[in-house]
Protein backbone atom coordinates (compact mmCIF):
# COMPACT_ATOMS: atom_id res chain seq x y z
CA UNK A 1 0.00 0.00 0.00
CA UNK A 2 1.18 3.13 -0.86
CA UNK A 3 2.14 6.32 1.71
CA UNK A 4 2.97 9.27 1.15
CA UNK A 5 6.07 10.40 1.68
CA UNK A 6 7.89 11.84 4.38
CA UNK A 7 10.85 14.00 5.45
CA UNK A 8 14.30 12.57 4.19
CA UNK A 9 12.92 10.21 1.24
CA UNK A 10 14.53 11.70 -2.29
CA UNK A 11 12.52 13.87 -4.11
CA UNK A 12 14.22 11.90 -7.31
CA UNK A 13 16.75 8.72 -8.12
CA UNK A 14 18.35 9.24 -11.53
CA UNK A 15 15.64 10.29 -14.02
CA UNK A 16 13.06 9.14 -11.69
CA UNK A 17 10.39 11.08 -9.63
CA UNK A 18 9.69 9.45 -6.77
CA UNK A 19 6.15 10.12 -5.94
CA UNK A 20 5.20 7.45 -2.85
CA UNK A 21 6.15 5.01 -0.43
CA UNK A 22 5.54 1.51 -1.30
CA UNK A 23 7.51 -0.69 1.56
CA UNK A 24 9.69 0.22 4.77
CA UNK A 25 11.98 -2.55 5.55
CA UNK A 26 14.73 -2.54 7.57
CA UNK A 27 17.44 -3.39 5.17
CA UNK A 28 15.84 -0.31 2.97
CA UNK A 29 12.71 1.23 1.39
CA UNK A 30 10.34 0.66 -2.00
CA UNK A 31 9.17 4.32 -4.00
CA UNK A 32 6.54 4.06 -6.51
CA UNK A 33 8.34 6.39 -9.09
CA UNK A 34 7.45 7.64 -12.81
CA UNK A 35 9.93 8.13 -15.56
CA UNK A 36 10.00 10.86 -17.78
CA UNK A 37 7.11 9.36 -20.15
CA UNK A 38 4.60 8.59 -17.45
CA UNK A 39 5.62 5.21 -16.91
CA UNK A 40 5.61 3.76 -12.97
CA UNK A 41 8.22 1.80 -11.78
CA UNK A 42 9.15 0.33 -8.37
CA UNK A 43 12.65 1.64 -6.59
CA UNK A 44 14.45 -0.33 -4.25
CA UNK A 45 17.09 2.24 -1.75
CA UNK A 46 19.28 1.36 1.05
CA UNK A 47 19.47 2.56 4.15
CA UNK A 48 21.80 4.53 4.92
CA UNK A 49 23.09 2.11 7.72
CA UNK A 50 23.29 -0.29 5.21
CA UNK A 51 24.74 1.46 2.17
CA UNK A 52 28.28 2.40 4.52
CA UNK A 53 28.90 -1.48 5.20
CA UNK A 54 30.64 -2.30 2.43
CA UNK A 55 29.46 -6.22 2.77
CA UNK A 56 25.79 -5.32 2.89
CA UNK A 57 26.02 -2.76 -0.42
CA UNK A 58 27.88 -5.28 -2.21
CA UNK A 59 25.20 -8.28 -1.20
CA UNK A 60 22.57 -5.57 -2.98
CA UNK A 61 24.71 -4.59 -5.82
CA UNK A 62 25.66 -8.48 -6.20
CA UNK A 63 21.80 -9.30 -6.48
CA UNK A 64 21.14 -6.79 -9.19
CA UNK A 65 23.86 -7.52 -11.11
CA UNK A 66 23.07 -11.38 -11.76
CA UNK A 67 19.28 -9.82 -12.44
CA UNK A 68 20.55 -6.88 -14.56
CA UNK A 69 20.71 -7.50 -18.45
CA UNK A 70 24.23 -8.33 -20.10
CA UNK A 71 25.64 -6.28 -22.18
CA UNK A 72 27.77 -8.55 -24.38
CA UNK A 73 30.98 -10.73 -24.98
CA UNK A 74 31.16 -14.16 -23.06
CA UNK A 75 29.01 -13.19 -20.31
CA UNK A 76 26.55 -11.79 -22.25
CA UNK A 77 25.93 -15.00 -23.81
CA UNK A 78 26.23 -17.40 -20.78
CA UNK A 79 23.74 -14.94 -19.63
CA UNK A 80 21.66 -15.56 -22.54
CA UNK A 81 21.68 -19.30 -22.34
CA UNK A 82 21.06 -20.07 -19.09
CA UNK A 83 17.83 -16.91 -18.96
CA UNK A 84 16.99 -13.73 -17.77
CA UNK A 85 18.70 -14.33 -14.12
CA UNK A 86 17.11 -15.48 -10.60
CA UNK A 87 14.21 -17.46 -10.42
CA UNK A 88 11.61 -14.49 -9.58
CA UNK A 89 13.63 -11.35 -10.11
CA UNK A 90 11.79 -8.59 -11.60
CA UNK A 91 13.31 -6.97 -14.57
CA UNK A 92 16.32 -4.62 -13.88
CA UNK A 93 15.52 -1.29 -15.96
CA UNK A 94 17.77 1.38 -14.28
CA UNK A 95 20.57 1.09 -11.74
CA UNK A 96 23.26 3.36 -9.59
CA UNK A 97 26.00 1.70 -8.37
CA UNK A 98 27.54 4.45 -6.60
CA UNK A 99 27.82 4.91 -2.66
CA UNK A 100 24.07 4.68 -2.06
CA UNK A 101 22.64 2.38 -4.91
CA UNK A 102 19.61 1.46 -6.27
CA UNK A 103 17.55 -0.15 -8.36
CA UNK A 104 14.35 0.17 -10.40
CA UNK A 105 11.85 -2.08 -12.20
CA UNK A 106 8.65 -1.90 -13.89
CA UNK A 107 5.77 -1.68 -10.99
CA UNK A 108 3.18 -4.13 -11.00
CA UNK A 109 0.33 -3.99 -8.64
CA UNK A 110 0.32 -6.43 -5.62
CA UNK A 111 3.81 -8.06 -7.61
CA UNK A 112 7.25 -8.53 -5.81
CA UNK A 113 8.37 -5.10 -7.08
CA UNK A 114 11.81 -3.57 -5.87
CA UNK A 115 12.09 -5.09 -2.83
CA UNK A 116 12.96 -8.24 -3.89
CA UNK A 117 16.65 -7.12 -4.32
CA UNK A 118 16.50 -6.33 -0.56
CA UNK A 119 16.25 -9.44 0.58
CA UNK A 120 19.79 -10.57 0.29
CA UNK A 121 21.44 -7.41 2.47
CA UNK A 122 20.62 -9.41 6.26
CA UNK A 123 22.67 -12.82 6.41
CA UNK A 124 20.49 -15.34 8.47
CA UNK A 125 22.18 -18.33 9.86
CA UNK A 126 25.50 -19.88 8.47
CA UNK A 127 26.25 -19.76 4.76
CA UNK A 128 27.24 -23.57 4.61
CA UNK A 129 25.57 -26.32 6.61
CA UNK A 130 22.84 -26.65 8.42
CA UNK A 131 21.83 -23.21 10.29
CA UNK A 132 22.21 -23.25 13.85
CA UNK A 133 23.13 -20.57 16.85
CA UNK A 134 21.32 -17.61 17.23
CA UNK A 135 21.56 -14.81 14.32
CA UNK A 136 23.06 -11.89 14.69
CA UNK A 137 21.99 -8.48 14.09
CA UNK A 138 24.12 -6.13 12.19
CA UNK A 139 25.06 -3.07 14.15
CA UNK A 140 23.17 -0.46 11.43
CA UNK A 141 20.11 -2.20 12.07
CA UNK A 142 18.90 0.83 13.83
CA UNK A 143 19.47 3.34 11.32
CA UNK A 144 16.46 3.72 9.62
CA UNK A 145 17.14 7.01 7.65
CA UNK A 146 17.39 6.62 3.76
CA UNK A 147 20.25 6.67 2.11
CA UNK A 148 19.78 9.48 -0.10
CA UNK A 149 21.75 10.11 -2.76
CA UNK A 150 24.11 13.39 -3.02
CA UNK A 151 23.32 15.91 -5.17
CA UNK A 152 24.80 15.85 -8.94
CA UNK A 153 27.92 18.93 -8.91
CA UNK A 154 27.27 22.23 -10.24
CA UNK A 155 27.61 22.75 -13.59
CA UNK A 156 30.62 23.93 -14.46
CA UNK A 157 31.00 27.61 -15.48
CA UNK A 158 30.82 28.71 -19.34
CA UNK A 159 33.97 28.99 -20.91
CA UNK A 160 34.30 31.23 -23.98
CA UNK A 161 35.86 29.79 -27.34
CA UNK A 162 39.38 30.65 -28.24
CA UNK A 163 37.79 32.44 -31.25
CA UNK A 164 35.84 34.77 -28.98
CA UNK A 165 38.91 35.06 -26.73
CA UNK A 166 40.94 36.17 -29.77
CA UNK A 167 38.49 39.14 -30.73
CA UNK A 168 37.29 40.44 -27.71
CA UNK A 169 41.45 40.90 -26.67
CA UNK A 170 41.88 42.41 -30.26
CA UNK A 171 38.36 44.80 -29.81
CA UNK A 172 40.19 45.81 -25.92
CA UNK A 173 43.37 46.84 -28.10
CA UNK A 174 42.14 48.85 -30.25
CA UNK A 175 40.18 50.93 -27.82
CA UNK A 176 43.42 51.07 -25.96
CA UNK A 177 45.04 52.77 -28.94
CA UNK A 178 42.40 54.73 -29.97
CA UNK A 179 42.21 56.22 -26.03
CA UNK A 180 45.87 57.03 -25.99
CA UNK A 181 46.04 58.98 -29.57
CA UNK A 182 42.75 60.99 -28.32
CA UNK A 183 44.76 62.04 -24.63
CA UNK A 184 47.91 62.83 -26.50
CA UNK A 185 45.99 65.38 -28.74
CA UNK A 186 44.43 66.39 -26.17
CA UNK A 187 47.03 66.71 -23.53
CA UNK A 188 50.07 66.09 -25.24
CA UNK A 189 50.75 69.30 -27.34
CA UNK A 190 54.06 70.68 -27.68
CA UNK A 191 53.91 74.65 -26.29
CA UNK A 192 56.93 75.95 -29.10
CA UNK A 193 53.96 74.95 -31.54
CA UNK A 194 51.71 77.09 -30.30
CA UNK A 195 51.17 80.56 -32.43
CA UNK A 196 52.88 83.51 -29.87
CA UNK A 197 50.40 85.68 -28.11
CA UNK A 198 50.89 89.58 -28.82
CA UNK A 199 52.05 91.40 -25.34
CA UNK A 200 49.54 93.65 -23.78
CA UNK A 201 49.70 97.76 -24.51
CA UNK A 202 51.18 99.48 -21.62
CA UNK A 203 48.86 101.14 -19.39
CA UNK A 204 49.15 105.25 -20.17
CA UNK A 205 48.67 107.60 -17.22
CA UNK A 206 47.44 111.34 -18.43
CA UNK A 207 47.56 113.90 -16.22
CA UNK A 208 44.25 116.06 -15.68
CA UNK A 209 44.12 119.69 -14.27
CA UNK A 210 42.97 120.50 -11.43
CA UNK A 211 38.71 121.95 -11.43
CA UNK A 212 37.80 125.37 -11.76
CA UNK A 213 35.27 126.84 -9.34
CA UNK A 214 31.92 127.69 -11.85
CA UNK A 215 30.37 131.45 -11.30
CA UNK A 216 27.75 129.64 -9.59
CA UNK A 217 30.06 128.43 -6.84
CA UNK A 218 30.30 132.47 -5.65
CA UNK A 219 29.16 133.45 -2.26
CA UNK A 220 25.25 134.71 -2.23
CA UNK A 221 24.71 136.78 0.49
CA UNK A 222 21.98 135.62 3.00
CA UNK A 223 18.47 136.88 3.01
CA UNK A 224 17.49 139.60 5.53
CA UNK A 225 15.18 137.80 8.36
CA UNK A 226 12.06 139.57 9.62
CA UNK A 227 11.63 141.20 12.52
CA UNK A 228 10.31 138.38 14.91
CA UNK A 229 9.27 138.15 18.65
CA UNK A 230 13.06 137.63 19.53
CA UNK A 231 13.07 141.72 18.46
CA UNK A 232 17.06 140.91 17.21
CA UNK A 233 18.42 141.49 13.66
CA UNK A 234 21.55 139.57 12.46
CA UNK A 235 23.79 142.10 10.80
CA UNK A 236 23.54 142.42 6.66
CA UNK A 237 27.23 142.10 5.41
CA UNK A 238 29.47 144.37 3.82
CA UNK A 239 29.78 143.97 0.16
CA UNK A 240 32.97 145.45 -1.15
CA UNK A 241 32.28 148.99 -2.61
CA UNK A 242 29.31 149.57 -0.13
CA UNK A 243 28.79 152.45 1.40
CA UNK A 244 26.30 150.37 4.23
CA UNK A 245 23.20 152.54 3.08
CA UNK A 246 20.68 149.94 3.05
CA UNK A 247 19.06 149.25 -0.52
Amino acid sequence: MATPLQYGDPPRLGSYVVQARLQSLATGFVYLAQDGEGRAVSVALLTSGAALDAAARERFLAAIRQAAPARGGVRGWMARARGRGPLGAPQVIAMDDGPTPWVAVPYTPGGVGAAWFLRSVLVSGTLIGETHGPDFVPYWLGDRSPAVPAPPPPAPPATETRRAVLVALSTLVVLLVLTGAIAWLLLGRDDDTAPPTRPLPPTMFVPTPPPLPSPNDTLKPSPTPSPGNSGTVSPRPTLPDDSGEPI
